[in-house]
């Protein structure tokens, strides 16, 4: 007969996670690695509370929730038995975005469009606080099979490196931002965000080379890669463009001759508009490059040029690496689409 010990340590004393939980957890674990496969009697609950030195009650609150949610069944007399639903092998998935844009949403579908049914996933937003953020973690470490999280926090690198050494590497798949000083062999899908801008930007020569000065607009108060303004300025140094930073569009006035590469929808909306009122004709007079490419700039201004990440391609490898448990980084791919404003 297994044992349910037979692969993984005692209940952890000083886990935040309840012992019930843990015992499920580990359970649902045995399961998934079919080390207890459909039909296979599992540890009685005299014998899994002695194993553990935990209480019966404890022990029955997890069983009958495993009962409840079909993964168990208990026969009289003989004890507890996987059951052989499809449901006790779906993946447990934690998703952690760092906010919820038109983009992101394309990731977060293809995501669990190629996942499917062999997955349960709960999402969640970190809107860039680290507080609610670590808090999240701590508060879910041993719930789920894999740890999918968009990292972008700028402020606190070692806190965020520290809390993410919490989560089992075989678990975690970091997306959107790679974390390189994170030992260990787990997932990874990632921009480069300084190399990626600064080679769309060349391959985008030929368009901006009839423009005397370029600006990139990078707001103070959102939250974006620092490395954007590096590949900004190293494009700028290498192709002798004369450039500036500015922080929003509404302070500035756009002039003939100029380029401009925008994070922001509501800078890009705004300097649109200003165009259209001082005659500025958009990819004659001046050039606009927009952040991440979203329905709405295929119409506006007559087209607006984009540089993005493929948000599609990304959500699919992520999935492939947790179907096919793949531990590696991978670089996601980034272009520009040429439109009408370059």
């Amino acid at each position: 007969m297994n044992t349910l010990v037979s692969k993984f340590e005692r209940i952890d004393e000083n886990s935040r996670l309840p012992k019930y939980r843990q015992v499920i957890n580990t359970i649902l674990e045995e399961i998934n690695q079919e080390f207890f496969k459909p039909g296979d009697r599992i540890p009685s609950i005299n014998e899994t509370s002695e194993e553990y030195y935990l209480s019966r009650d404890t022990v029955e609150k997890a069983y009958r929730e495993l009962s409840q949610r079909g993964v168990i069944s208990s026969v009289p007399g003989k004890g507890y038995y996987v059951n052989g639903t499809i449901e006790i092998a779906k993946i447990r998935v934690m998703v952690v975005f760092n906010k919820l844009t038109d983009y992101k949403k394309v990731i977060f579908n293809s995501f669990a469009k190629a996942l499917g049914k062999r997955a349960c996933i709960n999402f969640h937003v970190h809107h860039s606080d680290f507080k609610y953020f670590e808090e999240l973690i701590l508060d879910n470490i041993g719930n789920y099979d894999y740890y999918v999280i968009m990292p972008h926090f700028y402020d606190c690198k070692d806190e965020v490196e520290a809390l993410l050494k919490k989560i089992p590497r075989n678990k975690l798949l970091i997306m959107d931002r790679h974390i390189r000083d994170l030992d260990g062999s787990f997932s990874c899908i990632y921009q480069d965000f300084a190399k990626d801008l600064e080679g769309a930007l060349f391959s985008g020569l030929d368009l901006l080379k009839k423009y005397k000065k370029l600006y990139l607009i990078y707001p103070r108060q959102a939250k974006f890669p620092p490395e954007i303004r590096v590949g900004f300025r190293n494009f700028c140094h290498d192709a002798n463009f004369d450039y500036d930073l500015i922080p929003t569009a509404v302070d500035h006035t756009p002039k003939k001759g100029e380029a401009y590469v925008v994070l922001e929808e509501s800078d890009l909306i705004e300097l649109v508009k200003k165009c259209q009122k001082l005659r500025l004709e958009l990819g004659k007079d001046v050039g606009i490059i927009s952040y991440n490419d979203t329905p709405m700039k295929e119409v506006v201004g007559n087209g607006i040029t984009v540089i993005s990440t493929d948000h599609l391609k990304m959500g699919q490898v992520a999935a492939d690496m947790i179907i096919n448990k793949n531990r590696e980084s991978v670089k996601n791919p980034f272009y520009l689409l040429r439109r009408n404003s370059l």
